[in-house]
This record gives structure tokens, sequence and C-alpha cells, in this order.
């Protein structure tokens, strides 16, 4: 008898023709729809492998609902959705999708950083809405990129691919890591920094650490303090990274510039959030891996887990437990 698999968002048909060939397929078809709670408790009772995004909460319950489950695999590099402790305890793995994003969510990163910096979205709101008058001398100014200090917390292969788009415009690059990776600074000529230094002395500060319980608002009222008036904070990891009423307050009365976010707290971000009604803030609804060929390679990737899991081999990307 075939082995079934859930899965937990529609994924593209291509993906689900190779997964039919091996297994017998389970999904829930909408796509901008989450799985409500009770069906997914419901479908998980007899299956095999778990296919899931990060903002499904595959928790002790999910999984002590699934007594076959041998996978969990997640389409996506964070995997703070899910209760590795309670998978483990049962011997279940636990994949995810790293590498296949790097550049695509450095492109974004960068993008961001250059919109916010720019008030790009400000600016083309303006246009639309039939507010450009006569040109001003200081009428939509932004702040410099070139040349200025860039410092990135979290130098993992996301944060080194942004160095590399930073030195193309001459961007002098600090990092912060919880440990020093001195082989990288003469490679690509950055600089280390403890977070506080980097904090006071950087234009840009982006975020690109994975979340977990030990970061959880690692940038708050005291961190935004230390911060340039004319500085811009840049998230595209994880909204739990940030004290977003901090964050709030901090933009509100131009103790920082500005803001770039593509991650929040709470996803999907309801359309009353303070943060939201702030015009020196760029947001985006967490698009950083969003090309079509990137997230065709992460559910690829997932579902190339799941093949060799159930086949009897061994995980290719296992998260580290």
């Amino acid at each position: 008898m075939k082995q079934t698999v859930y899965i937990t968002r529609k994924l593209p048909e291509d993906i689900i023709n190779t997964l039919s060939l091996h297994f017998h397929v389970r999904m829930w078809k909408e796509e901008n729809i989450p799985v409500p709670r009770d069906i997914l408790l419901k479908e998980v009772e007899d299956i095999d492998a778990l296919i899931c995004l990060l903002t499904d909460k595959i928790d002790e319950e999910v999984i002590g609902r699934a007594p076959h489950l041998k996978i969990i695999s997640n389409v996506a590099v964070g995997y703070n959705n899910i209760d590795i402790a309670a998978a483990v305890k049962r011997g279940i793995q636990v994949t995810n999708t790293p590498g296949v994003l790097t550049e695509t969510t450095a492109d974004l990163t960068f993008a961001l950083l250059m919109a916010t910096a720019r008030g790009v979205t400000t600016a083309s709101e303006a246009l639309r809405n039939g507010k450009w008058g006569a040109w001003s001398l200081m009428e939509f100014t932004g702040q410099d990129i070139f040349s200025a200090t860039l410092g990135i917390i979290g130098l993992g292969r996301i944060g080194e691919a942004l160095v590399k788009r930073a030195k193309g415009f001459d961007m002098n690059v600090l990092y912060y890591n919880r440990s020093r990776k001195q082989d990288k600074e003469q490679e690509l000529d950055i600089h280390y920094a403890e977070l506080n230094d980097l904090l006071q002395k950087a234009d840009y500060v982006c975020l690109m650490i994975p979340y977990s319980t030990e970061v959880h608002h690692l940038i708050g009222k005291e961190e935004l303090s230390l911060m340039k008036p004319t500085a811009i904070l840049i998230n595209t990891a994880r909204g739990g990274l940030v004290d977003e009423d901090a964050l709030y307050q901090a933009l509100k009365n131009r103790d920082i510039w500005a803001a770039g976010l593509d991650v929040f707290e709470i996803e999907p971000v309801p359309a009353d959030h303070h943060l939201l009604s702030l015009n020196n803030v760029v947001t985006l609804p967490h698009i950083g891996s969003a090309s079509y060929k990137t997230r065709m390679s992460m559910a690829q990737l997932a579902v190339e887990n799941v093949v060799s899991v159930l086949g009897g081999g061994e995980a290719l990307t296992p998260v580290q437990m």
C-alpha cells in the first residue's frame, strides 16, 4: 500500500505529479487560506509525511495526532513553526529548504533597503495621488546608499550574499555574529563589531539571523535608542526579532529615520497594524524568496526530502536538532 503525504497548501501541479508517482497525496487546495486547525488535526491521523509552510503551526498536538508520521518537510529555511522537541521525541525527521533561496532573499533585502532609503513607495504614492506639485529642492529626499555603513546582524549564507551586493555600492560593512568569522573578514572586506557598537555606527542595520527564543525581541527600545537618527532598520529575517511596539515609537518620534519590513511577529498582518500607519515604513508581505524559480526550487527540495526519507534513505537537508 502506498504511503500517504499531506500538503498544507496548494503546490504547483508538476511538483504534485512527482509525488503522486510514489505516494498517495492529499492537499489543502487553497493558495491564500491556511488549512483550518480542525482539518489539519484530522488529516494528519494516517499520514506518513507532512509538507508544510512557515505559517502552519505544527505543534505537539498536531504531531501527537500522527502516529505514522516519519518526516515533516518545511518549505522554508526557518522552522520555528515546528515543535522540534516533540518531533525528536517521536523519531520524526524535520527538514527545511536552505541554500536555494539565498540569492533571491539577498536581492529582496537590498531592494527593500534601497526603496526605504530613497522613499520610493512614498514618492510613487504621491505621484499616483496627484500630489506632485512644483519641483522643490528638498521634496522626496532620502538617504544615500553609496559609501554608507551597512551593519549586518547574522553572517550566514544570506548575510554573505548581501555583503556582495553592498560592495557594489562601495559600502563599508560591519557585521555581528554569534561566532566571529575571521576568515570571511578578509575574503569579503568586512569588519566585526559587537552588537551595540554596530548599532551606533551603522547607517543601515539589516537583520539576517534565524529566529529562536534566545533572540526574541533582539531589537527593542534600548537597541533602537543606540541607532543614529538617520539610521534605517531592515528586517527580512523574522518578525519576532523586533519589538514592534518599540519600533513604532522610535519611528513615530523620528528617533530613527525609517524601517523596511518584509516580516512581522504575527502574519498575515492585520490591515490596522500600527506600523502600517506610518509613512516612514516600507512594508512587504513576506516575499523574500518570492521569485518563481526559487519558490519552485523550494517546493522541489521539500518533495525530494520526503521521497528520500519515505524510501528508506537519509533526509537531504535535515534541520540540525
